[in-house]
């Protein structure tokens, strides 16, 4: 869950803006929360240095504090939160280039003035936040890339339930959650390269342990998540019991 900041030393301001926020957050079922609401930059900063993670920050830049404008917390907020959304609301529009000149790289400048537009502002930063999270979270997932048929397929590694050996010399068969690909392979190379996650279950198979529903230990069978099994040999039954909930055991 993202925390969202609010430093604004107008109570009105910041109950407006609060209340927009959160209930775009539950129209939207965006993953954010307001953990802070407060007219101190200083309370601010410790609620973010507290709470660690990347944040969003909704600043006033005429703070009235003694140490403290809006630019001069975004330079310190930067320094702690290198990767943090920093949005400014303010009556003071014509400012707006100072973000620039401060280096604070700031997601959006958003003027007060009009309440109908201000508030279609803070939603619209919350659907741009949205959308750049979930685009580095693609960015960041590890994939699988096959060659299948005259086409090269990079699969998210987390989509794929597991590998079986196919009907003919080197064949493999990946079944994932959105489909299988039959491509020429070794479980044994693969399960060098996947790493941890899979485990060579059986002769024939390679299987994607957090994608385990179930285990029937009586059949010696691999229940998936969707639905799809597969056989496990006597020799990694206690692996499975080690790495899996006993929960997910059944016996009959």
């Amino acid at each position: 869950m993202i925390p969202i900041y609010l430093c604004d030393d107008e109570p009105a301001v910041r109950r407006a803006v609060r209340s927009e926020l959160e209930k775009e957050i539950l129209i939207s079922g965006y993953d954010m929360e307001v953990v802070c609401d407060t007219g101190s930059p200083r309370k601010l900063l410790d609620a973010a240095r507290e709470n660690g993670k990347r944040g969003i920050y909704f600043l006033d830049v005429d703070l009235k504090d003694g140490k403290y404008t809006g630019f001069t917390l975004g330079q310190e907020i930067r320094r702690e939160d290198t990767r943090g959304f920093l949005v400014y609301v303010t009556a003071f529009g014509e400012l707006a280039f100072e973000t620039f000149r401060y280096k604070l790289e700031a997601l959006d400048y958003i003027v007060k003035d009009d309440p109908e537009e201000m508030f279609r502002g803070i939603r619209r930063c919350l659907n741009v936040i949205t959308e750049r999270v979930q685009n580095e979270q693609e960015e960041d997932r590890p994939y699988f890339t096959v060659k299948f048929m005259d086409t090269v397929r990079h699969i998210p590694v987390d989509d794929i339930l597991y590998f079986e050996t196919g009907g003919k010399s080197h064949r493999i068969i990946l079944h994932g959650i959105k489909g299988n690909i039959d491509f020429t392979g070794s479980i044994r190379d693969l399960q060098k390269s996947l790493g941890k996650q899979f485990l060579r279950v059986h002769r024939a198979y390679l299987a994607n342990v957090s994608h385990i529903r179930e285990l029937d230990v009586r059949d010696k069978k691999i229940v998936f998540t969707n639905g799809e099994e597969c056989f496990f040999s006597r020799k990694v039954k206690n692996e499975l019991f080690r790495l899996l909930d006993l929960s997910l055991i059944h016996i009959s």
